[in-house]
């Protein structure tokens, strides 16, 4: 697989980064109407449920947006958006038996009808606006579930969060299995850079009269010996290293005599 760098604002067409976004815009409608003054008198419940929905958006979109440079850390990311998700859920479920309520049970119509709510696909046609569509095509989402998150009903909004922090969980665990399979498949940055470099090399050394390697027959490449006795000089060193070793030395100033040693 080849290395291509493009655009870090696909993160915008995910699905999961849309949820997100509506959960970070209903939050914070959440606390500004239903965590008053009296019960949060410094701020910190707030600021700490509003920072959790944040957490989420803003680690799928950076982990999303290292794809093309390091799965590792997007994986790693998608993994602090997943927890930050169920720090959040823990806040409304304390916020609901804070004022005697329990969660709705998977039986409860209700329940059924926000978690079986879909998103409508991203229509973005131009790169260059995608942040001005995004962010049109994430408010309409949200008012799809404007029924339950601008009820007058703090239990039905806060119920309706949780739910889908719970559906951008699982979101999320589908993703990092689909990241870790692609993983397994395609390698990591590193690896394909290693392979874009070590293509380079070879289609240098077949374009030269370079000699070939004595142990697997490939073509070799000059290198210099970094440490020993022979640091400072350079000799043949086979282009498949480290899974071949073989080398052949360099005659200074004869180039037909290092080839006939082979």
């Amino acid at each position: 697989m080849g290395v291509t760098i493009h655009s870090t604002s696909g993160y915008m067409r995910l699905d999961s980064w849309v949820m997100a976004y509506i959960i970070q815009l209903g939050t914070m409608e959440f606390c500004q109407r239903f965590v008053p003054f009296q019960v949060d008198p410094k701020g910190r419940w707030l600021d700490q449920m509003t920072q959790a929905a944040r957490s989420a958006t803003a680690n799928i979109a950076e982990g999303s947006a290292r794809h093309q440079t390091s799965r590792e850390t997007e994986m790693k990311l998608i993994d602090v958006a997943r927890a930050s998700l169920n720090e959040l859920a823990g806040d409304y479920i304390f916020w609901l038996s804070m004022n005697g309520q329990a969660c709705w049970s998977r039986h409860d119509a209700r329940y059924h009808d926000v978690r079986l709510m879909r998103l409508d696909s991203p229509r973005y046609d131009d790169d260059e606006l995608i942040q001005h569509e995004a962010m049109l095509h994430a408010m309409n989402q949200k008012k799809r579930f404007d029924l339950w998150l601008k009820s007058d009903d703090g239990f039905v909004c806060a119920n309706t969060l949780l739910v889908l922090c719970w559906r951008l969980i699982k979101m999320l665990d589908n993703q990092l299995a689909s990241l870790l399979g692609q993983f397994k498949e395609e390698g990591g940055f590193t690896e394909n850079m290693t392979q874009e470099r070590l293509a380079t090399i070879k289609e240098k050394a077949q374009a030269t009269d370079n000699p070939r390697c004595p142990k697997c027959g490939a073509e070799m490449r000059r290198q210099m010996a970094k440490k020993g006795r022979n640091a400072g000089n350079e000799f043949w060193g086979c282009i498949n290293y480290p899974n071949c070793n073989g080398t052949l030395p360099i005659v200074p100033g004869n180039m037909k005599q290092t080839m006939a040693r082979q």
